[in-house]
């Protein structure tokens, strides 16, 4: 399945407007894609999404129980 880049950038928005201290696993980051009104097919989904960023370092995957995700919030462009 290809990843759109369109979704990356509605997850990396929805987390640096909820500036997360800590890690997320997938499901609590659906819960807050849902309270922004953005639709995500399920927690495999965000999943799928963030660990193809995990490998161009956009992404770091703690690999613990459930599996938790930080995503570089930071902008770039500045």
């Amino acid at each position: 399945m290809h990843t759109r880049q369109g979704e990356f950038e509605r997850i990396r928005t929805v987390l640096a407007e909820a500036d997360a201290d800590e890690p997320l696993s997938a499901r609590e980051i659906v819960r807050l894609l849902e309270e922004h009104d953005i639709e995500i097919d399920s927690p495999h989904r965000v999943a799928t999404v963030l660990g193809r960023h995990a490998e161009t370092g956009d992404v770091e995957v703690i690999r613990s129980q459930p599996y938790r995700y930080r995503v570089q919030t930071s902008d770039a462009s500045g």
